[in-house]
C-alpha cells in the first residue's frame, strides 16, 4: 500500500510538467538549485521522422526561475561538436500544472551515473589505474575543446562527468566513456566584472583553485586544477580534501598544501598530478600539453557514437509532425555562485527568452536569392504560436 502511494507521489510530480510534442516525461533523475532532471522517453521511437534518440535527460524549471538553464544551453550551443561533451538536443516549452510555462531542456541520457556514482560503488579503493586513464583522456579532450572555444567550466567534478556506454565493445577496455556536463556555471575566458573586490568565485569548494578562492579568478587553469582533484579522487576513491568546506577553503586560500598524492600509484599518475597541482596558475600545464602526458598516451578509446542533429527548438517540429505525422542538491556536493549584483545584471541581460503567445502567422520576406528555391522567413512573434521554417524547392 505505500509503495502505490509512493508511486502515485512520484507520477504527480513527474506530471507536474507536462509531457512534449515528441516525447513523454518520465522519472525523476535528481534536482538541484537549477530545477529538476527527467528521463524522457519518445513517444513513437520508430518513427522515421524522429529527430532524437529513444532515451534523453529533460532539465526544466519553470520559465521564470530558468535562467541558469537557459545560459546552459547558449554554452552548449557553442561548444557542440565535441564527443567528449554531452549533446544538447534542442529546447522546448512545455504548459505544466495551474498553466505554468515550463522551459525544458533536451540532454544526451548518461545511462552508466555520474563518475561519483562509479567511484562511490569502489568502496573507497578507487578505480582502475587503466579505467581512469581513459575517462581522464575524455575529460580532457572536452576540456581542450571549452577553452579552445573560449570557455571556462568552472565546475567540473565527478557528479558533472557523466558516463555513457562505448560504441563497441571493448573500447579503451572501458564499458563506459566520459563525457563532461552541467554547464550551468560555465564563463567566457577572461570575462570582465565591475567590482574586483566581491566574491565572485563559483563552483564547489573541494575542487577550486587557489587563485579562485584567493583572487576571485577563474580561467582554463582552474579546470586544470579541477581535473587534477578528480583523477585523484578516481585514483584513490577518496575526495581531494579530507575537510569541511570552510576549512577546505582556507586551505586553499592560504595554499601552504596541496592534496594529496599518494605513493602507490604509478609514477605517470604522480607525474600528470603534479602538472595540474601547481599553485601558479601561469605555470599550470594546459589541456593541450597534458593530452600528450606519458599518463594518457596509448590509449586506444575511440569509439563509434550515434550521432543525433541538433535541433534549435522542439516547439519547431510540431507543425512538421503534424504534417507528417498528424543546500546540497541530489547530484552530489553542493555547487553555488558568488557574484554581485551588477554582474548578475550582465548574465540576464545575455538570456533572451521567446515565449510570446500572439496568434496569426505573419511572413517577414519572401527570399528568392538562392537559386532554384525560395524561403519564407516567419515572424519570431508568431513563431511561438505557429512555428514554421522551411525551404520550397522550385518546381515542387
Amino acid at each position: 500500500m505505500v509503495g502505490k502511494r509512493e508511486n502515485l507521489v512520484q507520477e504527480k510530480g513527474v506530471n507536474e510538467y507536462g509531457d512534449g510534442v515528441v516525447w513523454f516525461r518520465g522519472s525523476l533523475l535528481g534536482k538541484g538549485g537549477f530545477g529538476c532532471v527527467y528521463l524522457a522517453t519518445l513517444k513513437n521511437p520508430t518513427s522515421k521522422y524522429s529527430y532524437f534518440p529513444s532515451l534523453m535527460a529533460v532539465k526544466s524549471a519553470e520559465v521564470s526561475a530558468s535562467g541558469s538553464i537557459q545560459k546552459e544551453r547558449e554554452v552548449l550551443s557553442n561548444v557542440k561538436g565535441c564527443p567528449d561533451i554531452i549533446k544538447c538536443f534542442g529546447e522546448e516549452t512545455t504548459i505544466g500544472e495551474n498553466g505554468i510555462m515550463v522551459y525544458n531542456l533536451l540532454l544526451e541520457y548518461g545511462s552508466g551515473g555520474t563518475l561519483a556514482d562509479k567511484i562511490k560503488k569502489s568502496g573507497g579503493k578507487g578505480l582502475p589505474e587503466l579505467e581512469a586513464r581513459v575517462y581522464t583522456r575524455s575529460i580532457l579532450r572536452g576540456l581542450n575543446h571549452i577553452h579552445e572555444i573560449g570557455y571556462v567550466h568552472c565546475d567540473l567534478k565527478p557528479e558533472n562527468i557523466l558516463l555513457l556506454p562505448n560504441g563497441r565493445k571493448g573500447g579503451g577496455g572501458t564499458e563506459f566513456r566520459a563525457k563532461i556536463g552541467d554547464f550551468g556555471l560555465a564563463k567566457r575566458e577572461k570575462q570582465s566584472k565591475k567590482r574586483k573586490l566581491d566574491p565572485y568565485w563559483r563552483g564547489t569548494p573541494m575542487y577550486l583553485s587557489p587563485e579562485a578562492v584567493r583572487d576571485n579568478v577563474q580561467e582554463a587553469p582552474c579546470d586544470i586544477w579541477a581535473l587534477g582533484c578528480v583523477v585523484l579522487e578516481m585514483l584513490t576513491g577518496k575526495p581531494p580534501w579530507e575537510s569541511k568546506s570552510e576549512d577546505i577553503l582556507k586551505k586553499i586560500r592560504e595554499g601552504n598544501e596541496l592534496p594529496k598524492v599518494p605513493n602507490e600509484i604509478s609514477k605517470e599518475a604522480r607525474d600528470f598530478l603534479k602538472g595540474c597541482f601547481v599553485k601558479k596558475s601561469m605555470f599550470r600545464l594546459t589541456a593541450e600539453m597534458l593530452l600528450h602526458h606519458p599518463f594518457v598516451e596509448g590509449l586506444n578509446d575511440d569509439v563509434e557514437v550515434e550521432e543525433f542533429e541538433e535541433v534549435e527548438d522542439l516547439n519547431d517540429i510540431e507543425s512538421i509532425l503534424l504534417v507528417s505525422e498528424s543546500g546540497d542538491d541530489e547530484f552530489g556536493r553542493g555547487s553555488f555562485s558568488y557574484w554581485s549584483e551588477e554582474d548578475g545584471d550582465c548574465v540576464e541581460d545575455e538570456i533572451e527568452s521567446s515565449f510570446d503567445e500572439v496568434g496569426g502567422l505573419e511572413v517577414d520576406e519572401i527570399d528568392q536569392s538562392n537559386e532554384g528555391s525560395i524561403s519564407l522567413q516567419v515572424s519570431p512573434k508568431t513563431r511561438q504560436h505557429c512555428p514554421v521554417s522551411f525551404t520550397i524547392h522550385a518546381g515542387v
